[in-house]
């Protein structure tokens, strides 16, 4: 089951059918709006996960492919899980950049899990001169 809401600034958000109710999960897939999806697995005893990201956007002129990305969130041991903080690095298989998400996931007033997420995108440049233009 897949759901959107676009975030004011963000990039992922949406719905996972596979989490109990007011308990947000990172685990599952999750898609926006504008079509872009990626699919968390498990978090591991430190809080670390992993999974895919395909983007239904890009600047390139490059084919879109699946890319890894990694990530973490609060332990279980954090005051309230309903609504965790978490960042994710996406190493993008089709150009040479990587964006970095943080975020905070929400349960809205349905019950449906809601990822608020900022990113910023660094692209390679070829001189230290074209830097300012590379984030």
């Amino acid at each position: 089951v897949l759901g959107a809401t676009l975030p004011a600034r963000g990039l992922c958000c949406g719905t996972n059918a596979e989490s109990p109710s007011f308990q947000c999960v990172l685990s599952g897939r999750w898609v926006n709006e504008l079509g872009s999806n990626m699919t968390i697995g498990g978090l591991n005893t430190k809080g670390e996960f992993s999974g895919t990201y395909h983007t239904a956007v890009t600047s390139t002129n490059n084919k879109i492919l699946l890319s890894p990305l990694q990530g973490s969130q609060h332990r279980i041991n954090q005051k309230n899980q309903n609504q965790v903080t978490f960042g994710f690095t996406v190493n993008w298989s089709f150009s040479e950049s990587t964006t970095v998400f943080t975020g905070q996931c929400f349960m809205d007033e349905n019950g449906k899990e809601v990822l608020k997420t900022m990113w910023l995108l660094r692209s390679r440049v070829d001189k230290i001169e074209d830097d300012w233009k590379a984030t």
